[in-house]
């Protein structure tokens, strides 16, 4: 029997831990492209005088499929390292512990706020409140009332989404925020661990998509890296796949029984040979994001690994300090601040040089009481298309449309974050890369399954 020739087409973590998990369990012979000269996505990793940075924050998060966390632990060793969150959240003027601790809700800050906050989660236990709608903005009403919605989730929306909270849809609210009901965050706030704890390895995020790549390599699965796919069709006759990929000048079509793609799946669809007008015409929308780098002349600037900052008067949304992610014990005078700026690709952000982004930053900081004592010793930008799924109201009819043909195509799976549209962690990207090959038998994917984890896959909520 031939070995069956799986095209992976994207290099993050859910691309890289599936080419892993099928050479791993001899699934078939695998190649994975990637259009970047480094792997790992979005949630990759550079580094900059010695120091690793991501692009943002990220961790991985407890929640992690103790299958999953047990390879990544094997894989990494000691540069795994468990480490307890030190986030700091500015609410009304003052710091106070993020995720939100109770002590600090109800005793940090102001009468005022506690009391409102008090009463909303008094009120919701005892009078049952009917949305009138399934926006955002009905939904975090309804379950933690007005007091948190306005000065906390609501500006936080309308940065990071661009969009008012009456405007998105309420999956956004069960989706992306942990705490979503009364009890939800009941139990968050009263968890002796505030925040609790996360991995994190030692050369960057970056590092985890790495390991799996480098270990996918060792069992015989071809990587390539700065090949940009330019194109998809369907070969019935030969019953392959044909994907047609470009670095410069050179071009190479690689067939494939099977591709699996971690492309935004719009994108995917328009790379698609015969793609129907309609499903090319479905139109979702994502959240760009600008991410600021600013090299200090320190060996660190605080010891906190985030700041988060959801009032409006801030245009960041979060601050964070890569250094302080593993905790080694710092090696340098240098140490670099990574802000979050979510934009449209029409908006100021989007086109500002570094040097103006730098100086919105540092307007930020001294906003935020957090002012730079010495110029930084260089500013520099990251930009990313695909930070963040949108879901307006009323999405997902052109993402049931784009995902149903997509489904219907003979041995092609789309998957991931960005496959699959979702507001998603990490580990939940891996565990979607493993679940795919456990779909994989002889040689044949089996549809009925895949199908059941998806229906998993849709209860996923992303860890803060």
């Amino acid at each position: 029997m031939v070995e069956p020739h799986f095209v992976i087409l994207g290099g993050g973590p859910a691309g890289c831990g599936a080419a892993y998990q099928l050479r791993r369990q001899e699934k078939g012979r695998v190649t994975l492209v990637e259009q970047s000269e480094v792997l790992g996505g979005n949630a990759g990793s550079f580094e900059v005088n010695g120091i690793h940075l991501d692009y943002g924050s990220h961790r991985l998060h407890s929640a992690c499929d103790p299958e999953v966390l047990g390879d990544i632990q094997a894989m990494l060793g000691d540069d795994l390292a468990h480490r307890e969150r030190r986030g700091r959240i500015l609410l009304r003027g003052k710091y106070v512990q993020f995720p939100l601790r109770a002590k600090d809700l109800f005793l940090r800050l102001d009468r005022r706020f506690a009391l409102g906050a008090g009463a909303d989660m008094i009120r919701r236990a005892f009078v049952r409140t009917d949305t009138a709608d399934d926006s955002f903005a009905s939904v975090m009403l309804a379950n933690l009332g007005r007091t948190i919605c306005e000065h906390f989730y609501f500006p936080y929306a309308r940065k990071i989404w661009g969009r008012p909270p009456e405007s998105l849809s309420g999956i956004q609210a069960r989706k992306r925020v942990t705490a979503n009901s009364l009890s939800k965050l009941v139990k968050r706030l009263g968890s002796p661990l505030g925040g609790g704890r996360f991995y994190y390895p030692r050369r960057g995020f970056g590092q985890i998509s790495e390991a799996y790549a480098s270990q996918a390599r060792q069992l015989g699965a071809e990587i390539l890296t700065g090949w940009r796919v330019t194109g998809i069709r369907r070969n019935e006759d030969e019953r392959l796949w044909k994907v047609e990929i470009r670095q410069e000048n050179n071009s190479c079509l690689l067939s494939a029984d099977h591709v699996w793609s971690t492309l935004p799946i719009n994108v995917a669809a328009g790379l698609m040979a015969g793609a129907p007008p309609d499903v090319l015409s479905a139109k979702i929308e994502y959240r760009a994001m600008v991410l600021a780098y600013l090299e200090l002349g320190r060996e660190s600037f605080t010891n906190t690994d985030a700041h988060y900052f959801p009032e409006e008067h801030v245009r960041m949304t979060r601050l964070s300090e890569p250094k302080n992610y593993f905790g080694a014990p710092a090696q340098s005078n240098r140490t670099f601040l990574c802000a979050e700026l979510p934009c449209s690709l029409s908006g100021d952000l989007w086109t500002m040089s570094d040097q103006e982004i730098g100086a919105v930053v540092a307007e930020d900081m001294r906003k935020a009481g957090l002012p730079l004592s010495a110029p930084p010793l260089q500013v520099f930008t990251k930009r990313l298309r695909q930070a963040y799924p949108i879901y307006t109201i009323g999405y997902e009819e052109p993402l049931h449309l784009l995902d149903a043909w997509m489904q219907s195509l003979p041995n092609f799976v789309t998957y991931g974050r960005q496959g699959l549209f979702a507001h998603d962690n990490t580990h939940h990207a891996l565990f979607m890369a493993y679940c795919a090959v456990k779909c994989v038998k002889d040689g044949v994917f089996d549809a009925v399954q895949w199908r059941r984890y998806r229906e998993e896959f849709a209860t996923h909520v992303v860890e803060d």
